[in-house]
């Protein structure tokens, strides 16, 4: 059997994307696969039963390195790609397989607006890392396990109810307050918003600002594990280009998503496995500023902020409507 260390450091949509390589690194090749990341995302690997160890560390220090140099691991899957994935490759000296993250590709995309990436997820190209291992693809998801026993929620779900992630990493991947306001008066019935701490008190204003507490904000109140209970029992999920669309996809879940400046062409929209589609893309064609990065900024580099304030509000809550009523 073969031992086989998967490096990818963060964050939660990264994570789940690698999550089809663990499944057929461990089903395909018999391997027992470990897996390195930072401490706050550990849980999203954590009862993965494709992943035999999880190392969740706070820094890379020479300690760490001597403990994985005595793990003797026959190969290393290098799905980060960074500084700090090198040094480990490094210190193992073992055979590494790496993304080919197209880095160039992009760049002449945010730059030049000359698009020349390949119109395939994200995923597919993890898989191509380690297609020399003799992995092929199977097919299926993104991949997210529960633990056995589930955190309590701090309030019961209602019987049906449209999961809202309102947060991302970046401001300029958000929709702007008004924009979401705009999409929760015209949506129906129980709406339940997620977040970190960081959305908590614009979640609390959206909450109040809409009569009859049909709106209510979970933002800064809940874990991983809690969010994920939450999307599960949503009938749609609502969310821009963050960690919460991808965890929606790797729960199978009816998902509609809104994109600022950051576009699907990088290959990270929702997955859901080979000829598999439960997503709505949203996004404002035709900008000539966007992409404006492949990440994300602050605050939009042109002041207008076009790529969401032009997001047409009715036609969402309409999609949203009708995809909370389709789903029986």
């Amino acid at each position: 059997m073969k031992k086989i260390l998967v490096i990818r450091f963060s964050s939660i949509g990264d994570i789940l994307l690698t999550t089809p390589v663990l499944r057929c690194l461990h089903r395909q090749l018999g391997a027992e696969v470990h897996y390195l990341t930072k401490a706050p995302f550990a849980e999203l690997v954590q009862h993965n039963p494709h992943v035999q160890k999880v190392r969740a560390i706070e820094k890379l220090d020479a300690q760490l390195l001597s403990e994985l140099r005595s793990e003797g691991y026959d190969a290393v899957v290098d799905l980060h790609k960074n500084l700090r994935s090198f040094r480990v490759t490094t210190a193992l000296r073992k055979r590494a397989y790496r993304l080919n993250k197209l880095n160039f590709r992009k760049w002449l995309l945010v730059n030049f607006k000359w698009d020349r990436l390949p119109r395939i997820s994200i995923v597919q190209r993890y898989l191509e890392a380690v297609a020399p291992l003799g992995v092929k693809d199977d097919g299926l998801g993104l991949d997210f396990y529960f633990p056995k026993e589930l955190p309590d929620l701090p309030l019961t779900l209602p019987e049906r109810y449209v999961a809202f992630a309102i947060g991302a990493a970046h401001q300029t991947k958000r929709l702007p307050f008004g924009k979401m306001l705009e999409i929760l008066e015209r949506t129906e019935g129980d709406v339940l918003l997620i977040g970190g701490p960081s959305e908590k008190k614009e979640g609390e204003a959206l909450a109040s600002a809409l009569p009859g507490g049909r709106v209510k904000s979970l933002c800064g109140r809940l874990s991983l594990t809690q969010s994920a209970m939450v999307i599960q029992g949503a009938r749609v999920v609502l969310a821009p280009d963050t960690g919460m669309m991808h965890l929606a996809a790797a729960l199978q879940k009816e998902v509609i998503s809104v994109w600022g400046n950051t576009v699907p062409a990088f290959g990270m929209f929702p997955y859901f496995g080979k000829n598999i589609n439960r997503s709505t893309i949203f996004e404002v064609e035709g900008l000539p500023c966007r992409p404006c990065s492949k990440i994300g900024f602050s605050k939009c580099p042109k002041g207008h902020f076009k790529c969401m304030n032009l997001q047409p509000a009715d036609l969402i809550a309409r999609t949203v409507n009708q995809a909370v009523n389709h789903s029986g």
